[in-house]
């Protein structure tokens, strides 16, 4: 109910003793978060100042908002609100605080014309009902005129202060709410005063006691500032579900131990690029009617679309066609260095499964992912990483233009997206950003892997990869210094990089390993970067702005021209930094491998932890090291609940997982119509500089590891982006290609050797039986990852269907006994940079390769 209303001239000084403020972010110092407005009236800060372009012809006052979520009102309390407004066209405004839901039942609802001159309006009320979420909305359409209206230190106070905000974190008893392979490690941390050891037991679902012991003290755990012990139940390896582990009368949340417990987070983090897509409808058939949407930024009204974009103001005089990409994060933006990191990450997924003998590339081929592209012959997560290849390839400058050859650092809206609003419905002009040398040896190095891996899928796309990545070298070569200005952050993030000698590593070591051309080669052996473990490798893990150690993980794996002693060089680099991460997680009281030298939880922490772990993974595959596998198994245990919030980072993935993500069409926090975040979708993590509102006002002070809160306007804390969600899906793989977590005897071994002459080759082949019982009939499955075909063979059936090839066994050597070979060979022809292939699966199972490394 409305008691007073009074206007009075602007800049007019406040009471002394104000009662407690509900606005965050009233001045909006900090921004526009965590306001948000209707998709046809996009807002910015302007001179201090949020203005929202209204277009004309708006029908009713509702038809253009402007508004705050989230406040908390107390019934029978006295509330002022008060603000400043001008307009560039007369225009009554109606200033609501009511229910951000149907009803949309209010507790003020007033009338105010508002013009060119400034004027400070106050009108107060005592709230009818008590409200945890209230809205705070200023309703601007109804003027036949386009205007802008223009609103400042929106200001409203009464109540009593809110008491100090106290995160949930349930039981503190922390575990991985997943659940733990069957014969891998698994245990737990405590949060506790008790300084001694305490009593622990495991049960199972139908309270049955399976285990016990007595906890380890380990004193404070620094980076959450918490009391902590803790548990190891390692021994116990009998699958089920719905385990609990209960300390001193506290018990967990329920969690599974088996060996098949993370194919879906595989599928599911795969799934969000998908979801993300920009230029393409989000089929119903694929991701469910909840969560499809029509196509974004294509040309359709109120959208001005991807295919035709003009650069910012006085930074090109020519128009590019960039549909296509994934939209970055929680923004509508599509950013080069982003996106270089991310598919890189998904086509080295793919690319483990050709060289490591443990990787199995089933899950992720042609129609075993929820995407559009099936039946063409090529593994699904190729086609998903060739969405975004197109538009990276899009955003390099034209031949005969001013830095031909470079790429563009970015394309986003000219202001920042209202939150929420769905991509079709983006009314804002779309801007090139300067081209920059890191967006520019991104290009580079995706490109020149794209080429290697498509040349046995579609030959004419990797030729045009290819060409882009040495087009896209040679420029960077030339203007090795062009960097992103720090402060084009209107309308999308900077991403600024003042060194760019990671990216030079990176690409260079790419483009070697596609083409096996020694002047690449001489690239990364002269890098300063080059034998530098901590340079290619910062303990704070790898991101878009630190990217050598992509191409150090690709110089170790991947078949190269590399001397002995050099690879020895570049494998001693991953696995020393292996070590680092694994000694970081066996000493952390949470065992995560991350321990950044100056303390401080950044931005996006979580996927600088997956990003340790794709290090790790790499190390065990390298050498087999349990200690490797252990510490990425621990990694992700902390994603999944044992943190010292108790929360799962990834939704979808156990009791207490985030849900509300920063997202602008994943927005059901703000708009119950819209959808919460799809399942597999990592949350960015603590972060201790909590740059946004909402995490200033109910972080501040916090411990680095306990600065995350779960809600939809800290981007700070809760954004989730495709860098991040790409090491999910490296580390997804990894972890359900483990199994069971046991060390897998291979039952079977393959000596593959090849003699090669201008455009061909004769191989031989020996398949040992190295199990206890006969195999019969036999089967080998083997895939090239370069252009050979085989012709004539002898003493098998040999069928090859693009770059698969299959060897069967013939009535006279269908049985392989105990301890028994058979050979086999065949002719060939082949083009290009030839590897022989490192990976065979006799009747679906993996051999081991004695001349592997």
């Amino acid at each position: 109910m409305v008691a007073a209303g009074l206007v009075t001239p602007a800049g007019a000084a406040a009471p002394v003793d104000d009662p407690p403020e509900v606005i965050v972010n009233g001045d909006f110092s900090a921004g526009t978060a965590p306001w948000w407005s209707t998709a046809n009236s996009p807002v910015a800060v302007v001179d201090g100042r949020l203005c929202a372009d209204v277009p004309a012809g708006t029908a009713n006052p509702w038809d253009a908002i402007v508004g705050q979520n989230g406040l908390a009102l107390v019934a029978g309390e006295a509330y002022t609100l008060s603000y400043t407004a001008t307009s560039t066209a007369p225009v009554t405004i109606r200033a609501n605080v009511q229910m951000a839901t149907e009803p949309w039942s209010t507790e003020l609802s007033t009338v105010q014309p508002v013009g060119t001159t400034a004027e400070r309006v106050t009108e107060t009320f005592t709230a009818g009902a008590d409200h945890t979420a209230a809205q705070l909305a200023f309703q601007i359409g109804g003027s036949a005129e386009a205007l802008t209206f223009c609103v400042d230190d929106v200001s409203l106070r009464g109540g009593t202060a809110p008491p100090p905000y106290e995160p949930d974190t349930g039981s503190p008893v922390r575990v991985n709410q997943v659940g733990y392979l069957t014969h891998g490690p698994k245990g737990g941390t405590f949060v506790t005063d008790e300084t001694g050891p305490l009593p622990w037991t495991l049960d199972s679902a139908d309270g049955t006691r399976l285990a016990g012991g007595t906890t380890t003290p380990a004193s404070v755990d620094t980076p959450s500032r918490q009391n902590v012990h803790t548990f190891d139940f390692s021994a116990v390896t009998t699958p089920g579900e719905g385990y609990t582990v209960t300390v001193a009368g506290q018990r967990s949340e329920p969690f599974a131990i088996g060996d098949d417990l993370y194919a879906s987070l595989r599928t599911d983090a795969l799934a969000y690029f998908y979801h993300n897509r920009s230029g393409i409808e989000i089929d119903a058939d694929i991701v469910g009617e909840r969560y499809a949407r029509p196509a974004g930024h294509v040309g359709v009204s109120p959208n001005q679309g991807d295919n035709d974009v003009p650069c910012q103001p006085g930074v090109c005089d020519y128009r590019l066609d960039a549909a296509g990409g994934w939209y970055d994060a929680g923004d509508h933006g599509k950013y080069v260095v982003n996106g270089g990191i991310a598919v890189a990450q998904l086509m080295s997924t793919f690319e483990r499964t050709l060289y490591e003998e443990t990787a199995d590339a089933g899950p992720l081929g042609d129609g075993r992912l929820r995407l559009p592209e099936h039946g063409n012959a090529t593994p699904d997560i190729l086609d998903e990483a060739r969405w975004e290849l197109e538009f990276l390839m899009r955003m390099q400058v034209p031949a005969g233009k001013p830095l031909a050859g470079m790429a563009h650092h970015k394309l986003h809206d000219k202001a920042w997206t209202g939150l929420p609003t769905r991509p079709d419905r983006d009314p804002q002009p779309r801007e090139l950003h300067p081209p920059t040398t890191a967006a520019t040896l991104n290009l580079a190095a995706t490109a020149a892997q794209c080429a290697r891996l498509f040349q046995v899928y579609d030959a004419d796309f990797a030729a045009q990869c290819r060409s882009a990545a040495r087009t896209a070298w040679t420029a960077a070569k030339a203007h090795p210094a062009v960097l992103a200005d720090p402060q084009d952050g209107t309308g999308g993030g900077a991403y600024p990089d003042d060194d760019v000698r990671d990216e030079f590593y990176w690409a260079a070591a790419e483009l070697f390993l596609t083409t096996g051309e020694d002047a690449y080669r001489q690239e990364v052996l002269r890098s300063p970067l080059h034998g530098d473990t901590d340079a290619v490798f910062p303990r704070g893990g790898m991101s878009w702005g630190a990217v050598a150690g992509l191409g150090a993980l690709n110089l170790a794996t991947v078949p190269s021209r590399l001397s002995a002693d050099q690879l020895t060089t570049v494998r001693g680099m991953v696995t020393e930094a292996a070590d680092g991460y694994a000694a970081d997680s066996a000493g952390a009281a949470y065992g995560l491998p991350y321990a950044p030298g100056d303390g401080h939880y950044v931005w996006g922490s979580n996927s600088q932890v997956a990003n340790n772990m794709v290090v790790l993974g790499t190390a065990h595959d390298l050498t087999g090291r349990t200690v490797y596998r252990d510490a990425a198994l621990r990694g992700l245990d902390y994603l999944l609940g044992r943190n010292a919030l108790n929360q799962s980072y990834v939704t979808g993935y156990g009791e207490r997982d985030a849900r509300n993500q920063h997202h602008r069409f994943w927005a059901n926090q703000l708009d119950p119509a819209l959808p919460n975040p799809a399942p597999g979708s990592l949350a960015g993590g603590p972060n201790d500089a909590i740059q946004d509102p909402v995490a200033q006002a109910k972080l501040k002070g916090c411990a680095p590891s306990m600065c995350y809160i779960d809600d939809i306007e800290s981007w700070a804390t809760n954004e989730i982006t495709i860098n991040w969600n790409a090491p999910l899906v490296w580390v997804a793989s990894y972890v359900d290609d483990l199994g069971s977590g046991a060390p897998r005897k291979a039952q079977c071994e393959v000596s593959y050797t090849s003699q090669r002459w201008g455009g061909g080759f004769t191989t031989h082949v020996v398949v040992k039986n190295t199990g206890a019982s006969a195999i019969q009939p036999w089967k080998l499955d083997w895939t090239f990852a370069d252009q050979q075909r085989v012709t004539d063979p002898w003493g098998a059936e040999v069928r090859q269907s693009g770059p698969r090839v299959t060897a069967e066994a013939l009535s006279w050597n269908a049985r392989l006994a105990p301890g028994g070979t058979v050979r086999f060979g065949f002719n060939g022809r082949s083009t290009g940079l030839v590897n022989d292939p490192k990976v065979f699966r006799l009747n679906d199972r993996a051999c081991g390769t004695p001349a592997q490394r």
